[in-house]
């Protein structure tokens, strides 16, 4: 017997097909020529860092799934993955005209000024894209608003409803992620204007999203697991593992693609990039071992990603020998962070506040520490050059974001409560999430699957059964 569908399912594939038809009314434009602005190489490293980028949220997914537990891998990794899907439709529609259309007192973009990319490939170049297509500069952006709300994921893993995160995701990405964007990156946001720097994301992608995951960690309360103190076993640390290098891989072309363009400062951010990463993974791993902890591949990992978090906002404004201390030291306090974290009755699942949240935190305050203008003339020379009112800016800024993203977020979080439930059943967290959310399991040990992944029924143990049926 067919299985009736309740009308509140039909709504996203009711506004896709809405949003589909609306496009085809939207006026096709001749592409700007350039008139010879762009530069061949330029254009081609930013189309490459745009993949780059884009790679970044699979990777992201393998990091995530590979750390939950068994029977709920598939959920937190497709929970990831869909953003690149649903954000990049987002962005086309309105997000890109609200983070980075005329601007609207500093605070948000005019959300008609790029309706549907109307207006973007006949544009002339950013102002501060001037070698590349306006096009590219959007595409590139789009990728750091894939990934944003894909991170939030790692703290409600394991009991979040999958629909109530879809319309997460598009929340955060409209009245979060866009107005933080113009904020920072616009040359008329008032950070920007302020003279805060973020070269590519502390603010914008990771203090927003870290913010927004605690925000999300109180409202969805804790795991029955979390509250009954269980240690869960990671499902697939080699998941993790390729996870991480995945991300050390875009994160390439996240820090220095966004020099947006092939010259030397790009090669800097490159190199501070990799040095923070290797610096912050070394770091958490030799600082577990002095306190007596094993030297583990997860920890390894996870101090990478941190040393990654911290060295975006300072890539393109600090040296290389600085970024191995931002590395450093990001790892040791985001390692203490989660060890304090541990000790409350916050259950964030993956860390995603001590690591995504405070480690944008250290590499925003740093980058008004070591910024210097003997690396990027555009920027500033920070307190340890002689200028104390660069940390304050960043930390000014800072506060500014901390407060607006996890204020809004908490009300997206409650709101979304009120029209649907967050938090799926008690019966549903005990299943997992891939049986229940997704009807798939990763390897059961118990369930039989046929080649293609999906459930065998048949050979499904009782409880399953019987939720099914259900």
């Amino acid at each position: 017997m067919t299985k009736k569908v309740p009308f509140k399912d039909y709504l996203p594939f009711l506004i896709l097909a809405a949003l589909s038809v609306i496009g085809l009314f939207v006026q096709n434009q001749v592409a700007f020529n350039g008139d010879g602005k762009y530069n061949v190489a330029d254009v081609a490293w930013i189309l490459v860092a745009t993949a780059l980028v884009f790679l970044m949220t699979p990777g992201l997914s393998f990091f995530y799934g590979g750390m939950v537990n068994r029977k709920n891998v598939i959920s937190t990794m497709v929970q990831s993955f869909i953003a690149a899907g649903l954000v990049s439709v987002i962005w086309v529609a309105v997000g890109f005209s609200m983070a980075f259309g005329d601007s609207l007192g500093g605070v948000i973009g005019n959300p008609g000024t790029y309706f549907f990319f109307h207006n973007v490939p006949s544009a002339e170049p950013f102002a501060n894209a001037a070698t590349i297509p306006f096009l590219l500069f959007a595409l590139f952006q789009m990728k750091f608003a894939v990934i944003t709300p894909a991170l939030v994921v790692g703290a409600v893993a394991e009991r979040i409803r999958f629909t109530s995160y879809i319309l997460f995701m598009v929340l955060f990405s409209l009245l979060v992620y866009a107005p933080i964007a113009h904020w920072t990156w616009h040359p008329s946001g008032f950070l920007y204007k302020m003279g805060v720097l973020d070269f590519a994301g502390g603010t914008v992608v990771h203090i927003s999203a870290g913010c927004a995951a605690l925000a999300g960690a109180l409202v969805l309360k804790r795991r029955k697991d979390h509250i009954e103190k269980k240690e869960l076993e990671p499902a697939n640390i080699p998941f993790v593992l390729i996870g991480t290098g995945l991300l050390w891989f875009g994160w390439f072309g996240f820090n220095a693609g966004s020099a947006l363009g092939a010259n030397a400062l790009s090669v800097s951010a490159f190199a501070t990039t990799n040095t923070a990463a290797a610096a912050a993974g070394l770091s958490w791993v030799f600082f577990d071992v002095i306190r007596g902890r094993k030297a583990s591949a997860l920890g390894f990992c996870i101090g990478a990603v941190v040393g990654l978090v911290a060295i975006t906002p300072a890539a393109g404004y600090v040296g290389i020998p600085q970024s191995m201390f931002i590395g450093f030291i990001a790892a040791i306090i985001s390692n203490m962070a989660v060890h304090w974290k541990t000790k409350s009755s916050i259950d964030d699942t993956l860390d995603v506040f001590p690591c995504h949240g405070v480690g944008g935190m250290v590499g925003m305050l740093l980058t008004g520490i070591f910024a210097t203008k003997v690396i990027n003339p555009a920027g500033n020379d920070g307190w340890f050059y002689g200028n104390p009112d660069l940390f304050v800016k960043q930390l000014t800024g800072l506060l500014i974001v901390v407060a607006y993203s996890f204020t809004v977020s908490y009300g997206i979080f409650k709101l979304i409560n009120l029209i649907h439930p967050l938090r799926v059943s008690e019966e549903e967290e005990i299943l997992g999430l891939d049986a229940t959310q997704h009807g798939e399991r990763y390897h059961p040990a118990n369930l039989a699957v046929n080649g293609l992944g999906a459930l065998n029924e048949e050979a499904a143990p009782t409880e399953y059964k019987e939720f099914i049926d259900k």
